[in-house]
């Protein structure tokens, strides 16, 4: 868990943001600031409030799209629209 002491303020919000997004797998998370599937529910829960949490834990748990192994063969979509937008910000390069 020393990885989730070690982010910013920045990195944690855009975790929470891709972590709620439906088309954006734990495993970008994980590419762009590799943390695990686990340290991601972690952070969520750390980070919300329990009922936000609980509400989260529910739309995830299950979903194909947040899980490649799961995710139908045809998406092969990594990243949200927003992202690239995002990650050519100054603000994500600290």
């Amino acid at each position: 868990m020393k990885k989730l002491k070690n982010l910013s303020p920045e990195a944690i919000d855009r975790i929470i943001e891709m972590a709620w997004e439906d088309r954006t797998p734990f495993d970008a998370i994980t590419a762009q600031f590799g943390l695990s599937e686990q340290e991601v529910i972690s952070l969520m829960r750390r980070e919300m409030k329990a009922s936000s949490f609980r509400m989260w834990r529910e739309r995830v748990q299950g979903r194909a799209t947040k899980h490649r192994a799961k995710s139908p063969e045809d998406l092969d979509r990594f990243r949200s629209k927003l992202q690239k937008s995002i990650s050519l910000n100054k603000i994500s390069k600290r």
